[in-house]
């Protein structure tokens, strides 16, 4: 691995990781659609460090050195979905008959990995509110080999103190690793806190275009990053040479993006708050937001994701959902268009709904990712199906 690069944030987001073409000059990282590197000699074997395209390729090893350089870690792995990286960093580092204490709040996705596949090879997950470094103290067990926290969480936005749990796993030599799709490295650093892994859902935020599935997770020690590699290369979880190069063109806007995307939540956000028809709003950004300080404190900014429950329940919700025009019902978040999701019956469809109300995901949440797309023509859509109901 390389030094830290040290150059500004704009700056690495753009250049880190890639290098002009040495054949052809060629200012974008090509796409090694291939297999196999033919070697030059057995005694040469891995002499230019590929050998078959599922344990590594040039072009997402590009990717990979750009998150790094980001994320300010020692290196970074990409895979097929986030969900593939979800998956192996837990393999990993937890064993058959070992527990991990995950976030009350997290993905569906990852809810359904934890209690419907790993647990089946003896995999022990307890889910517990991360927002109180207390509940964590008191759920380690001898056996607990993972923390695995989500902030901010998916769908209600619950913030953890990273650096408060953190501090707990490293007094008790358990890793922990940090959900970081929601804000990505230009606004929040896992690493910079104390955390062990940071993990992102590329798919979002990084490549932002609804172009890409893929995931990534970037380590502060070289340990945990040959212990992920070992799971990914085993099961075939690698991400693709096309995806990684998509991956790489997005990421160049990705602050851009992020900074306009935030300001028109920050404004819907504003809007929702003064609708009558309009229960409850949270975003990270409102002085409402019971975690304020914390979001100020931990994160440079607060993300284009906000939600909201609208007067009469679920029933309404639906009916607000099916009435927006500019607004895409759909099931991805982060990229250029504005999504609204209605998390219980999409995301989070598969998980108990005693567990979904206790976490605070209630039937009438309705979750929005704001885009790119005029402030005022967003928040006229909202307006008139919120009028309508």
């Amino acid at each position: 691995m390389s030094g830290k690069d040290t150059r500004h944030f704009k700056t690495r987001e753009v250049r880190a990781g890639v290098k002009p073409d040495p054949v052809t000059g060629a200012i974008l990282t090509p796409i090694y659609q291939t297999t196999t590197y033919v070697q030059e000699s057995v005694d040469k074997y891995l002499a230019k460090g590929y050998s078959y395209s599922r344990s590594g390729n040039p072009t997402v090893t590009a990717l990979e050195a750009r998150i790094t350089a980001l994320e300010g870690g020692v290196g970074s792995l990409c895979f097929a979905t986030g969900m593939a990286a979800t998956s192996c960093t837990i393999m990993a580092l937890v064993g058959s008959g070992q527990h991990a204490i995950l976030s009350d709040v997290v993905y569906g996705g990852t809810h359904r990995v934890a209690t419907k596949v790993l647990n089946r090879w003896g995999l022990e997950c307890s889910f517990v509110d991360t927002s109180n470094p207390a509940n964590v103290e008191k759920a380690i067990r001898e056996n607990t080999r993972l923390i695995f926290t989500e902030t901010p969480a998916n769908p209600t936005l619950k913030l953890t103190d990273i650096a408060a749990i953190s501090e707990v796993a490293r007094a008790h030599g358990i890793p922990h690793v940090v959900d970081n799709t929601f804000l990505t490295p230009f606004y929040q650093r896992p690493l910079e806190l104390g955390a062990d892994i940071t993990l992102h859902s590329t798919t979002k935020f990084m490549e932002g275009h609804n172009i890409t599935v893929g995931g990534s997770i970037t380590a502060a020690n070289k340990d945990h990053i040959e212990q992920i590699m070992f799971v990914r290369n085993c099961l075939g979880s690698n991400m693709t040479p096309m995806v990684a190069f998509y991956t790489l063109q997005g990421i160049k806007t990705m602050s851009t993006r992020l900074e306009a995307q935030s300001a028109n939540a920050l404004k819907v956000a504003r809007f929702l708050e003064t609708h009558p028809n309009v229960d409850r709003v949270a975003y990270p950004g409102l002085e409402s937001f019971a975690q304020k300080e914390l979001a100020d404190r931990q994160a440079s900014g607060h993300g284009s994701m906000l939600w909201f429950e609208v007067h009469g329940g679920v029933q309404s919700g639906k009916k607000l959902m099916d009435n927006l025009k500019l607004w895409s019902l759909a099931e991805n978040l982060g990229s250029v268009e504005s999504l609204v999701t209605h998390s219980v019956t999409m995301t989070h469809a598969d998980m108990p709904r005693e567990e979904r109300m206790a976490a605070g995901i209630t039937d009438g949440l309705v979750r929005l990712s704001t885009g790119l797309e005029s402030a005022e023509d967003l928040i006229d859509d909202l307006k008139q199906a919120l009028d309508g109901l």
